[in-house]
């Protein structure tokens, strides 16, 4: 398939009083054109700094890509200097911050801050790109687009606020669209429309999207493919449905188990991962997952295990045979062909 975005051995470090900590430590993976890839772990796990470094804003949090290599249609994006990414940045990737209330400056109008992303990347007039964010504010779902681009960002809702940094990343029809925690802290109802929305820009557009978020239940929604990091590096990577069926790295399973299921039991306790991520200063010698895992091993606190081939998949554990070997027996159990202590029942 076309590649879009390709990151083979990726480190960004940050300056720390003992030296450089590594926020992201030997990631790779790439991006199909029109895919939607989701990043998924937990807070710490270096989702974010993932994708500060391809758009390379880490240098301006005191953090800098030590190894590796992010190649955007071909082209390294490590060995850009600053006045080339600002060419690339908002007009060929854009990126959809976190917290938009933060994101957009509180003393510019919408319409503002619309028009000076389009002036900056393409040679038209001031009326022309007032006209153009009009457009882009209706196309993201806001009412009254000419009374909005007048109202500063505090009048605003947060998903309408969310909407504003969606239609500013759009400004320039972006090859890639990077969305950090598009929803968080908005409501359901809301966030079930801004993902709606991304769908449809992907589908009318053809655009790649790379999606970062800590909840699993949106990457189900959303994800052709779904990858895993924990610490700083990749666990898995696999199609969203191959996940989902079987996980093969005891953090997935972890992740998928603690989400809240329909059909359990009333007041049976939610699954949770026992333990804390590492700090970065504190990492593992070994599997970085090693002191939470429950198949951990000698090996597993010593040797950090590769992220190799499964099939189509990538996995990086030393024990996914004992792990797929535990979850057969576990659907041979509930399938009534064993009894609770795995020995199997006869029948007369």
């Amino acid at each position: 398939m076309d590649k879009i975005l390709e990151i083979d051995n990726l480190v960004t470090a940050y300056q720390g009083k003992e030296g450089f900590v590594h926020a992201v430590d030997g990631v790779s993976f790439d991006l199909n054109r029109g895919e939607t890839v989701c990043i998924v772990g937990e807070s710490g796990s270096g989702k974010s700094v993932t994708s500060m470094s391809i758009m390379r804003l880490v240098e301006f949090e005191n953090g800098t890509i030590k190894e590796g290599t992010i190649k955007f249609n071909g082209e390294d994006l490590a060995k850009k200097s600053n006045e080339e990414m600002r060419k690339i940045r908002g007009s060929k990737i854009s990126m959809i911050f976190q917290e938009p209330l933060t994101a957009l400056n509180p003393v510019f109008t919408i319409g503002k801050q619309i028009t000076e992303a389009i002036l900056f990347h393409h040679k038209v007039g001031k009326k022309e790109a007032y006209r153009r964010a009009e457009e882009l504010v209706r196309m993201v779902g806001i009412s009254d687009p000419q009374a909005r681009l007048k109202q500063y960002p505090h009048e605003l809702s947060g998903g309408m606020r969310q909407r504003v940094m969606i239609a500013i990343a759009l400004a320039s029809e972006p090859e890639l669209l990077i969305a950090d925690e598009p929803t968080t802290a908005l409501d359901v109802t809301i966030e079930a429309q801004i993902l709606e929305l991304l769908r449809s820009l992907r589908r009318d557009r053809n655009m790649s999207i790379m999606l970062i978020t800590h909840d699993i239940g949106v990457a189900a929604e959303m994800a052709d493919r779904i990858i895993i990091m924990y610490a700083g590096k990749i666990m898995e990577i696999s199609k969203t449905q191959d996940l989902f069926d079987q996980p093969l790295h005891p953090y997935s399973k972890g992740l998928l188990d603690s989400v809240p299921r329909m059909d359990g039991e009333r007041g049976v306790p939610l699954n949770s991962i026992k333990g804390s991520i590492p700090r970065l200063n504190e990492v593992p010698k070994g599997c970085r997952f090693s002191p939470r895992c429950p198949y951990a091993t000698e090996k597993c606190y010593t040797e950090m295990p590769p992220l190799e081939a499964r099939g189509d998949r990538q996995v990086a554990c030393w024990h996914v045979d004992r792990l797929l070997q535990d979850e057969s027996l576990k659907n041979e159990i509930k399938g009534g062909g064993m009894d609770e202590s795995g020995v199997k029942e006869l029948s007369y």
